[in-house]
C-alpha cells in the first residue's frame, strides 16, 4: 500500500508500541498529502497574545481583577522562562540539624543585638556555610559560556529578596572575605536597601550564587529556578522541631531537633548528580558541626 502511494514507511509514525506501522497509518499519511494545503486566515499582525496558542488563551469572567505586570515584575518573567529554557534544571534535598547553630544563635542574639542593631538571623549561618562549600566544590561557582564551563574564583552571593516592587536579588560581593558578623550585615544593609528602593543597578549584578530564603508559614522545601548566568541556586526551608533518630552512649534514641531542608537546584550541562549531592551534604555537614565564630 505504501509502495503504490508513493509513501516512505521510514517517514510515517506508527499508533503501535514501538512505532509499529499498521494499514491505517499509512492511509493517514496518504490522505495528508492528498489533501489541499490549508489556508491561512487572515488576522492583525502578529503581537505576544496572537502568538500564543489558543488553549493559553483566558476570555475574562464577571468579577476577574485585572492586574497590569509592573516593569520588574515583566523582567523577572522573562529571566524565568530564559532560564527553564537554556538550563537542564535538577533538583536534590538535604534535612539538616540545626540543633549547633540554634544554640550558637541563642547564646549571641542578645549582644549582636545590642552591638549591631538589628536582629541575628539564621540566614547568615547558612549563607557562611555556603561560601565554605562553594571553595570545596567551584563547579557550582560557574557559568557555562557556549561549550566551556567557566569556574569563578570571585564569590559573590545573590540574595532573593521580596519588595513591593517584586523580587529582586542584591549581591553581597566577595561574600568569602566575611565574617558570620560581616555577612549578617552585609545581607541586612542590601535586603532593607532593597525593600526601601535604595539600590543601585551594580548591587543587583554580578553574582555567582543565588540563596533563597522563602520564611516561615509552612515552607518544607521547593526548588528554585537558576539566576542566569549561575549554574546552582539554595532555597531554605522553614525550621521546624521534629522528631529524629540519633544515637545517645551507643544507644538509639528519639530526640526533638530543629530541622530544615535544603533544596538545591543545579544546570546538568555543568554539573553532574554525584558532585552536586557532595556539595549539598557539605554544607549541611558543616551547619550540624556549628563552628562558627562572630
Amino acid at each position: 500500500m505504501a509502495e503504490d502511494a508513493d509513501i516512505d514507511l521510514a517517514a510515517v509514525r506508527g499508533s503501535l508500541p514501538g512505532g509499529r506501522v499498521t494499514k491505517d497509518d499509512v492511509a493517514r499519511e496518504a490522505r495528508g498529502r492528498a489533501a489541499p494545503p490549508a489556508r491561512a486566515p487572515s488576522r492583525a499582525p502578529a503581537g505576544p497574545a496572537s502568538e500564543a496558542p489558543a488553549y493559553s488563551q483566558y476570555e475574562l469572567q464577571p468579577g476577574d481583577r485585572v492586574i497590569q505586570m509592573t516593569p520588574l515584575r515583566k523582567i523577572v518573567a522573562e529571566h524565568m522562562v530564559y532560564s527553564k529554557r537554556v538550563s537542564p534544571h535538577v533538583g536534590t534535598v538535604a534535612e539538616v540539624d540545626l540543633a549547633g547553630v540554634v544554640r550558637v544563635r541563642e547564646q549571641h542574639k542578645r549582644a549582636f543585638q545590642e552591638t549591631h542593631g538589628f536582629a541575628l538571623t539564621y540566614l547568615p549561618f547558612v549563607v557562611h556555610t555556603l561560601v565554605r562549600a562553594l571553595r570545596e566544590f567551584p563547579r557550582l561557582n560557574a557559568s557555562v559560556v557556549d561549550d566551556t564551563i567557566v569556574e569563578k574564583q570571585a564569590l559573590h552571593v545573590g540574595i532573593a529578596t521580596e519588595t513591593e516592587k517584586g523580587l529582586m536579588v542584591p549581591v553581597v560581593r566577595h561574600a568569602d572575605r566575611l565574617s558570620l558578623a560581616g555577612l549578617a550585615a552585609a545581607i541586612e544593609d542590601l535586603s532593607s536597601r532593597a525593600r526601601s528602593k535604595k539600590l543601585s543597578a551594580d548591587e543587583l549584578r554580578g553574582g555567582t550564587f543565588t540563596i533563597s530564603n522563602p520564611g516561615r508559614h509552612g515552607n518544607l522545601y521547593g526548588f528554585a529556578i537558576i539566576n542566569q548566568p549561575q549554574v546552582a541556586i539554595l532555597r531554605m526551608g522553614e525550621i521546624v522541631k521534629r522528631p529524629v533518630v540519633r544515637t545517645i552512649a551507643g544507644e538509639d534514641a528519639i530526640a526533638i531537633r530543629p530541622i530544615m531542608h535544603l533544596a538545591l537546584s543545579y544546570d546538568h550541562r555543568a554539573v553532574d548528580g554525584a558532585p552536586a549531592n557532595a556539595f549539598l551534604h557539605r554544607v549541611c555537614e558543616l551547619l550540624e558541626e556549628a563552628e562558627f565564630d562572630l
